[in-house]
């Protein structure tokens, strides 16, 4: 049976790639997405425009020299690594589409023309092909149901995307076992690590059967009743190589003053200070500490122990890109309002010395901290940085990805997120960037990841976070 994937703009805006995603059916684009992306791609949020034209540019590449003809009808997709062809791109002429007493199409002439232009084509094509699937893509959701009630029979989500189909399978970066350890895994070969780590709570390894753990992943903790922990630092098809770590510890870590007040925020100490860890990425409610961890680990890094130069911190938010241009002031000057909880965590920080303000400016200037637009760091690349991403949750992985890929020699990043706190209305929490990066990159041997549970904020901001 022959399918038909009418795409929306915010699919295209979403993965620019997206046309490549449907195997080998056919793909719609009506010229209203056209239209709409050619707009897009000249606004001054560099992100979002970034994407249009990257869309703009694939569908031009597909087209290539076809004729008129074969544009409506449909030009061939290629594979991009075989040049082997599958399914079919074409461009529909929305504007075309005539009156018709048998087909309940919607009105143009409203302020949402050109969502109902776009469900027109789907409608259309329902009627022209009756005998073939028809579908019509978006990631808006009342467009999704004015399209069903419509008439169209079937209107989908994009989830080419997502990487897990249930938020509750996401990595938390540990795996609890409801017994002792040693009962459970009935014994292993244990000896001394080739690298001393006795500076992070042990230097112990047991090499264990990869079967006790068959989901277990490079920089997984794992973590029993009673009192044992342990690294994974090494792991093939038959053996999992475990650090055996001291809780008591990890529960001592001191870093800026700031001691952990559960275990997964010791743990997450625990990867910040990782040498083998070159990302951190730390998810969890508000009020879990994610920004305090990352903010004291960086001050220690950088004043006390001299690891790093500077410290950069990037805040995005979904007003941002298109706000910042028309404020007053520098760079850090107009990034002020959406970083003002680093200031806050600052405050924390420094909240007891006698001069606190003047103590927090001396950090600031001593720990060289830069705030940095997100729409300003494509093209850079940052050296001897500890860069902390705050907010990610509200990022799409291509541009999660455009940030990480400017990290050079001796950095390391930390990404920040709570997917329950999604303000981007075409982003959820299985589609959001920040669930990407946990799964794409738990299986990498020099990232740690870490879902922090307890709300160490107040008992308000628990009651808030689990009631309201």
């Amino acid at each position: 049976m022959e399918k038909f994937y009418i795409l929306d703009t915010n699919v295209l805006l979403h993965d620019p790639m997206a046309i490549h995603a449907f195997a080998e059916h056919h793909v719609v684009i009506p010229m209203t997405v056209l239209e709409e992306l050619d707009i897009i791609k000249d606004r001054k949020d560099k992100e979002v425009s970034r994407e249009a034209r990257i869309a703009i540019n694939n569908i031009e590449k597909i087209v290539g020299s076809a004729t008129p003809k074969e544009i409506q009808n449909g030009v061939p997709i290629t594979t991009q690594d075989t040049q082997r062809s599958v399914g079919s791109l074409s461009i529909y002429v929305d504007q075309r589409i005539k009156n018709d007493d048998n087909i309940p199409y919607l009105s143009i002439n409203t302020q949402h023309a050109n969502d109902n232009r776009i469900i027109n084509v789907a409608l259309n094509l329902q009627m022209e092909n009756a005998g073939s699937t028809v579908c019509l893509v978006t990631k808006d959701i009342n467009m999704r149901l004015k399209a069903k009630g419509s008439g169209l029979h079937i209107v989908e989500d994009y989830r080419n995307d997502r990487v897990i189909d249930d938020l509750e399978l996401l990595a938390q970066g540990y795996e609890t076992i409801d017994m002792p350890f040693w009962d459970f895994v009935g014994g292993a070969d244990s000896g001394n690590n080739n690298v001393s780590t006795a500076n992070l709570g042990g230097d112990t390894v047991h090499c264990i059967d990869r079967n006790i753990f068959p989901h277990a992943y490079p920089t997984q903790f794992i973590l029993d009743n009673k009192d044992f922990i342990g690294l994974i630092t090494k792991m093939d098809d038959k053996h999992i190589h475990l650090l055996d770590l001291n809780k008591q510890h990890l529960m001592s870590q001191n870093y800026w003053g700031v001691r952990p007040r559960n275990i997964e925020q010791a743990m997450s100490f625990f990867l910040l200070n990782y040498d083998d860890a070159d990302m951190t990425v730390l998810t969890g409610p508000a009020g879990s500490g994610k920004t305090l961890l990352a903010l004291a680990y960086g001050l220690h890094a950088i004043i006390e122990e001299k690891r790093f130069n500077k410290l950069i911190v990037a805040r995005s938010t979904t007003p941002m890109a298109e706000d910042i241009g028309f404020l007053p002031g520098t760079e850090e000057e107009k990034m002020a309002p959406w970083l003002a909880a680093f200031d806050d965590n600052l405050e924390v920080l420094h909240g007891n010395d006698e001069h606190s303000m003047s103590s927090i400016d001396y950090v600031k200037e001593k720990a060289n901290i830069q705030f940095k637009s997100l729409n300003f760091m494509r093209g850079r690349s940052f050296n001897n940085a500890y860069i902390i991403i705050d907010e990610s949750q509200g990022l799409t992985q291509f541009q999660l990805k455009s940030i990480i890929t400017r990290v050079g020699m001796n950095s390391k990043i930390v990404v920040l997120g709570n997917l329950a706190q999604i303000d981007n209305k075409y982003i959820t929490p299985l589609t959001s960037g920040l669930t990407y990066l946990v799964e794409k990159s738990k299986n990498y041997q020099h990232a740690g990841i870490m879902h922090i549970n307890g709300i160490e904020r107040s008992r308000l901001a628990e009651f808030a976070e689990e009631n309201l």
